[in-house]
């Protein structure tokens, strides 16, 4: 059998890596195997900083809002612990460009969290769930036969009836009113 050398096919592959390494320093632009080996090691690099880029820009934004606190005369973390007291949801990203953009709205956040720590109440959220939950079992009630048969199930299955997962849609109905 004739020997084949696969020149083309080779000769693209190199080209392709090549082409990726454009503007490396020295011989791993120029060279095939360096430049693979510099391009297998910027994968690696790039995959782990694309996971570090969030921990660092999480960094910068706390200690922006640390600086901004130290100016209201609070720290960082009794100033998120009133915000949590408060009951106030707000991202960190979002806190660190109030600091910068708007301080006045950031001082009226800061006299809001310290009011929260020294009354010392934390706003329950859990009463409120229950309330939407007691509400939305109220307004399934009413309507069981547009209901499928999933759904009738996961509503039997909350209201503890007994064997619901071997009935049929009619008898989960009789048994659910």
């Amino acid at each position: 059998m004739a020997r084949v050398k696969g020149g083309i096919v080779s000769k693209n592959r190199r080209r392709k890596v090549l082409k990726r390494a454009k503007g490396y320093f020295g011989s791993k632009h120029r060279l095939y195997k360096t430049a693979q080996e510099q391009l297998f090691h910027s994968g690696a690099y790039a995959f782990r900083d694309r996971r570090a880029k969030k921990r660092d820009f999480r960094k910068l934004w706390i200690t922006r809002i640390n600086a901004a606190c130290r100016e209201n005369d609070i720290s960082y973390s009794k100033f998120m612990g009133g915000l949590k007291n408060a009951g106030i949801e707000i991202n960190r990203k979002m806190l660190s460009e109030l600091a910068i953009d708007d301080s006045k709205a950031f001082a009226s956040l800061v006299e809001t969290s310290k009011e929260a720590l020294k009354s010392g109440k934390k706003v329950v959220k859990e009463e409120k769930k229950e309330t939407v939950k007691k509400e939305s079992k109220k307004e399934v009630k009413k309507d069981y036969s547009t209901m499928t048969l999933t759904e009738l199930k996961a509503v039997a299955k909350e209201q503890g009836v007994k064997g619901y997962s071997t009935m049929k849609k009619d008898e989960l109905i009789k048994n659910l009113k």
